[in-house]
């Protein structure tokens, strides 16, 4: 038998001769069982209504790669060198611009610049997260979280929504089975403005009861707000940052109206939450790209980055009224949906005896792809529900890719009829992201 830290014995059946070596929190680093299926979605005859990326056509490449240029020819020394891990002085400063329309008045000292809002949420999970702590979340919550929870060995304990978001007295309920339990929360993760996945968005009314909540009990709350300036009817939701900054994390990103290339995203702490972020971010990467920072920076000071949101709210807009009317048109007796009022997604149930997941690659060969629910859950729910990703296909795309969708939840509904109910096996904790489900 091999020892742990020996190589395995010539002969060792084991699929992985390292095995015995990993950490033991790699056991909850789970990879998706979907991901094979989505190298066949990402053909061009199905319809992908998997994925979160935004619609970068409506960019202006051509001046963006002027600037670029530019850019490279006058300040190449500085943009292709080392940096501060703590985010070029420029950027931080116009982010804070940023988030002045969400109502936050941040300092830029206080500003992380981070490798996407993904790195941020993984540091920020890093540095307050031991193993077995509790992290509590919407359910259903965005995967690439989940992921981030379980690779630091956090117990996730999922909080309700509803239409308004999540619910202040289920949030209570949590807080008190956990403190039952003699566990000890460490933070709430939500995403209040038009929630990946569930398309929802947290009322005015409850966002100062949840932030009380939260401050009575000692728990600190991680905002990740990717898509607050994506409101289809041009309204923007003061963030829970704004009302409550020393009890609040703000994570933000480029991602969602710029370009999700660059990789740009950052965390707004409290001065001293932002001391432990900057170490992590020097022992993780270093320094964030400086040439993508920069990118970002010209970009902001030489376009018009407002009226280019605008464009994106209008073109997301168009392509949630076509998923919207495609649905009602389309979609068999027994499903249900919401009508987001911004942001990508729209959250699905379907009928009863139905698996989404066990689904997915009936519907692959119908040419269509989804997401099924039960990878944005901890506890193994979802599997009645799905999201679908309007930001990305065409309208016209949109509503084939529905139309098709329609018939194989048709199919499926038939098959249930006659066989029984189907269901797929499951993983034993949480998927890890990957850019077909974000």
């Amino acid at each position: 038998m091999t020892t742990p830290g020996q190589p395995a014995k010539q002969g060792n059946r084991s699929l992985d001769p390292h095995l015995r070596r990993y950490a033991a929190r790699t056991a909850g680093m789970t990879a998706s069982e979907i991901r094979a299926l989505f190298s066949v979605a990402s053909r061009p005859e199905v319809v992908s209504l998997a994925g979160g990326m935004p619609h970068l056509a409506a960019l202006p490449l051509d001046g963006l790669a002027t600037e670029i240029g530019e850019m490279i020819a006058t300040d190449g020394l500085a943009a292709l060198q080392y940096a501060s891990a703590h985010g070029i002085p420029d950027l931080r400063e116009q982010i804070c611009e940023v988030m002045a329309l969400e109502g936050i008045h941040g300092h830029p000292d206080d500003v992380v610049v981070t490798v996407g809002s993904q790195m941020g949420l993984d540091m920020v999970t890093r540095i307050f997260v031991d193993p077995g702590d509790v992290v509590l979340a919407e359910g259903p919550s965005y995967v690439g979280a989940l992921g981030s929870f379980a690779a630091y060995q956090a117990q996730v304990v999922h909080v309700a929504m509803d239409s308004d978001g999540l619910v202040p007295q289920a949030l209570r309920e949590a807080l008190a089975a956990v403190e039952r339990a003699g566990r000890r929360v460490k933070f709430l993760y939500t995403i209040p403005n038009f929630h990946n996945p569930a398309g929802v968005t947290l009322s005015i009314a409850r966002r100062a009861e949840v932030l009380e909540i939260c401050r009575q009990a000692g728990v600190l709350v991680v905002e990740d707000n990717p898509y607050g300036l994506l409101g289809f009817d041009g309204q923007t939701y003061p963030a829970l940052r704004s009302t409550d900054p020393d009890n609040v994390v703000y994570l933000g990103s480029f991602s969602k109206t710029f370009a999700p290339g660059l990789r740009v995203g950052w965390v707004l702490a409290p001065h001293a939450v932002r001391e432990k972020l900057v170490l992590a971010a020097e022992s993780a990467t270093l320094c964030p790209p400086t040439l993508n920072q920069m990118i970002v920076s010209r970009y902001l000071s030489t376009h018009d980055w407002k009226g280019q949101i605008k464009i994106y709210r209008e073109a997301y807009r168009e392509r949630r009224d076509a998923a919207i009317s495609a649905m009602e048109q389309h979609m068999p007796a027994g499903c249900s949906w919401n009508r987001p009022d911004g942001g990508f997604y729209v959250w699905m149930t379907v009928p009863e005896g139905i698996d989404t997941k066990a689904m997915l690659p009936r519907a692959i060969t119908q040419r269509v792809a989804y997401a099924s629910g039960t990878g944005f859950y901890a506890d193994k729910l979802g599997s009645r529900q799905l999201r679908i990703s309007y930001c990305y296909p065409t309208p016209e795309r949109i509503r084939e890719g529905v139309r098709r969708l329609a018939n194989v939840l048709e199919d499926e509904a038939q098959l249930h009829r006659t066989f029984g109910p189907t269901t797929s096996r499951e993983l034993p904790g949480p998927q890890n992201p990957s850019p077909d489900t974000a």
